[in-house]
């Protein structure tokens, strides 16, 4: 691997770490910390106002996350940085989980905002039950990108890992950064 290589390849995992990380924490801290508490202290409708507001913001980072680590990606593969298994593993973790991102950010979390606008409340007459619909797919959303963000922090892991020098043959390898 050429030294150009390999810093392209270690901006490219730090890029992705971090918006790994600020995605994954983002939807954590607002599935099991603001929505619950917000939904429990202030009242319909405005309650139900308030996180569409939070998530359609959290949907424009999530979605920009995601940019950056199909971007990292990308990088990779023109610098010819080498691809093992665990790099095709972790790439395509990572378009699965921009994938469900996009659709909930760009299809769901929308027609959500426009069912609270329109004075839907879930579950009462037709508005009602395709708001509490859009609402499952949406909770099914943020739970599939949890995980696949967990199973693709543990695959960043561990090329990372198996990437770092062994201290045999350290003179061969290209410095990194």
């Amino acid at each position: 691997m050429t030294r150009a290589s390999a810093v392209v390849g270690t901006g490219a995992a730090i890029a992705s770490g971090l918006a790994v990380a600020l995605w994954l924490g983002g939807l954590v801290a607002l599935g099991a910390v603001t929505a619950p508490i917000v939904f429990a202290v202030a009242p319909m409708p405005q309650s139900a106002d308030a996180m569409t507001l939070v998530f359609r913001r959290f949907d424009l980072i999530a979605m920009t996350c995601a940019a950056v680590v199909l971007a990292s990606e990308a990088a990779r593969v023109i610098a010819r940085v080498p691809f093992r298994r665990l790099d095709h593993a972790r790439a395509a973790v990572g378009v699965l989980a921009a994938i469900v991102t996009t659709y909930e950010g760009m299809n769901v979390s929308p027609r959500i905002a426009d069912l609270h606008i329109a004075g839907a409340v879930r579950g009462v007459g037709v508005a009602g039950v395709e708001l509490s619909r859009l609402h499952d797919t949406a909770e099914l959303c943020g739970k599939t990108a949890v995980l696949l963000l967990a199973g693709l922090v543990i695959l960043q892991a561990a090329a990372a890992h198996t990437a770092a020098p062994s201290g045999r043959g350290r003179e061969d390898r290209a410095p990194v950064a």
